[in-house]
């Protein structure tokens, strides 16, 4: 079957403008094998007498921030951490409870570093960067040792070997877990390591601290300012390069599986002081949630995905079947991803797997509350493996959806059904993980350079653990190999500036006294966003969403009343500022996603399908990578067009049939 693609035709003078080419300069050539070798042995080194004169601030306790600060803290830099939670052990790298992927071969399944390169570069829709992903694959190896190293209780097989099991777009069995909660232990491992270090005085940690804006002095990230959240006091912090690890930007939507304090502002600030941001329309949907069940929420939960290795789903094979599920017979189920994947079934990737649910809900077929549900049937599992065993595996995840919904799934089918989970984009970042800003470093989601334009399950914490503990250490002391750099302080030109802004910014939105809330504004933002960007977007959504994302931006600077003062904890004006900025975000989200006129992963455009319903790409016009410089609030941004490369994996439409 052949497809033809009509021209793009954007209104470019209304909405953006393009700039020059964008290129990774840090990149190695030679044999993809090679290239981190060469890369690692071609960078400078920082003798350890000379780290203890150098000065790094980490922004984020999460997988990567955490692992970040230990491993530079061991290696003797100074090193300031910062995170907004009341302890680094509460980042929501904790949520990420399915497993890691690492490309061990424990199984004898075919599985390879290539292997696991090829899975994540065609589950990213060949839109990511290969030597990138090859890396990412080469240092899992390593990341497994590490934690096992730490004391991560990884689950274990009878004979004490470390055990695995699948997760979508794969057919090896290559994700290690700790039950259903491996997120949380690996990142208590990094707190270990965080806290030694902090003992021994190399961390300086900083909680309850928010950043809100970046200090960049004669072209290069110098610091930042924040506000302690207890006593509302603004402070500056200095250092010789900074770095982020502040996770993605889901919670635009409001209603995600995100953490509530999850924001973009850490990101947006340093867009906003000259850094790339990368292919923001990039939002994965995770298949696996429990869903909406009323107005009144203000979250949504995440059941994991291992849980697709030994459920079923499934939906009655007729709308009007409204049955209890346990009465409804083999006969009249349709296991509609068993049906149209047969290769994969039900790990499929996640975005395939999402567009699947939304197809059969909106012919009707949806069950519980709305009919915006499909069953996740454990039944078959727990018949083949016994009760038991289906608990050793999945027992907190189930205790999790009995307490929320109220319904024993050991004995009635779970009900599920996509929400926003997990966003590819990020600022733009080089192969050092360097920004457009020198001396602006970016790691784990807060970045888009591994996952393209959909993440494979299990492949977050492996990126966030890469970043930390191997990339960035290596990469970041061939920056500061030049330092120490001339030294800066609160009086600084630079500082001054950044540091009345926040101030204004503050004062500004405590002044307004307006008659909506915070969370009303963010909730119909959400709300913008879910129906015009989520799952499936079109030319006619967008440009609606962006003419009304604009509206609302200034209907909340004139009209959003912030009740409390800045001298104090206020919670309220925390998510003031935060919202503020996903305004901005969700604008240039639409933006991005109009532009890009081609499906591909979580980036769905109904006017680039075939006649399956897959997404189609346009490879011709889009192969490349979205990096946008800002360049005022309300002003056109610029796009700059980073080539995308293949030379080791054929670009084709994605088959998992």
């Amino acid at each position: 079957m052949t497809q033809t693609h009509e021209p793009v035709q954007v209104d470019a003078d209304a909405l953006f403008s393009e700039g020059e080419p964008i290129a990774d300069a840090a990149a190695p050539q030679g044999p993809i094998d090679k290239r981190w070798d060469d890369r690692r042995f071609g960078a400078k080194l920082v003798n350890p007498a000379n780290r203890r004169k150098l000065s790094v601030i980490i922004v984020g306790t999460g997988l990567a921030g955490a692992s970040a600060a230990a491993t530079l803290g061991e290696a003797g830099y100074q090193v300031k951490s910062f995170c907004y939670q009341d302890s680094p052990r509460r980042a929501h790298s904790i949520a990420a409870q399915g497993g890691i992927n690492a490309a061990k071969n424990y199984r004898n399944d075919g599985d390879s570093i290539h292997r696991l390169f090829y899975d994540t570069v065609k589950g990213g829709d060949f839109r990511s960067r290969e030597s990138n992903v090859y890396r990412l694959a080469q240092v899992s190896v390593n990341i497994i040792d590490q934690c096992v190293a730490q004391g991560v209780p990884f689950a274990r097989e009878y004979g004490g070997l470390l055990d695995t099991r699948s997760f979508g777009g794969v057919q090896v069995q290559r994700t290690f877990y700790a039950r259903g909660q491996t997120g949380q232990q690996l990142l208590i491992g990094a707190y270990q390591a965080l806290e030694r270090q902090i003992a021994a005085g190399t961390v300086e940690m900083h909680t309850r601290h928010e950043m809100l804006e970046l200090i960049v002095v004669d072209g290069k990230a110098r610091g930042i300012v924040v506000r302690d959240m207890v006593t509302g006091e603004i402070e500056s912090h200095f250092a010789d390069a900074v770095v982020l690890g502040t996770g993605g930007y889901g919670n635009v939507f409001y209603l995600s599986t995100n953490a509530m304090g999850c924001n973009v502002t850490a990101s947006w600030r340093a867009h906003r002081q000259g850094a790339y941001f990368a292919n923001p329309c990039y939002t994965q949907i995770h298949p696996t949630c429990i869903p909406v069940s009323g107005d009144y929420q203000s979250k949504l939960t995440l059941m994991s995905e291992s849980l697709r290795n030994d459920g079923r789903i499934w939906v009655p094979k007729s709308g009007e079947d409204k049955r209890d599920p346990r009465e409804i017979g083999e006969e009249d189920r349709d296991y509609y991803l068993e049906r149209i994947y047969p290769s994969f079934g039900n790990l499929v990737p996640r975005d395939i797997a999402s567009r699947a649910a939304k197809y059969v809900c909106d012919e009707g077929r949806g069950v519980g509350p709305g009919g915006l549900g499909v069953y996740l049937d454990f039944a078959a599992a727990i018949e083949r493996l016994g009760r038991r065993a289906v608990e050793a595996k999945y027992g907190n995840l189930f205790d999790m959806y009995a307490q929320i919904t109220g319904e024993n799934p050991y004995e009635t089918p779970m009900r599920i059904y996509p929400a926003v989970h997990y966003t590819m984009g990020g600022l733009w970042v080089d192969y050092d993980l360097q920004s457009s800003i020198p001396g602006l470093f970016v790691i784990g989601e807060a970045n888009f350079s591994d996952h393209g334009a959909n993440r494979l399950g299990a492949s977050a914490l492996m990126q966030g653990l890469a970043d930390g503990y191997f990339v960035l250490p290596n990469t970041i002391a061939d920056y500061l190999a030049a330092g120490p750099f001339e030294a800066v302080d609160a009086s600084h030109p630079a500082a001054v500036e950044a540091i009345g802004a926040v101030n204004e910014r503050i004062e500004k939105l405590l002044s307004i006294k307006g008659t909506r809330s915070v969370d009303s504004f963010h909730k119909e933002l959400g709300h913008i966003m879910w129906e015009n960007c989520g799952m499936e977007r079109n030319e006619e959504g967008l440009r609606k969403a962006i003419s009304r994302i604009r509206e609302l931006r200034e209907e909340f600077w004139s009209d959003v009343r912030v009740l409390g003062e800045a001298d104090e904890i206020n919670q309220a004006l925390e998510r003031a500022g935060r919202v503020a900025d996903f305004f901005e975000l969700g604008e240039l989200m639409c933006i991005d996603a109009l532009v890009r006129a081609e499906s591909c992963g979580g980036h769905f455009r109904s006017e680039s399908q075939t006649e399956e319903g897959e997404a189609l790409r346009n490879d011709e016009e889009f192969a490349h990578v979205s990096a946008w410089e800002f360049t005022g609030t309300g002003a056109k941004p610029v796009l700059h067009k980073e080539k995308l490369e293949y030379e080791y994996v054929e670009m084709k439409q994605r088959s998992y049939k």
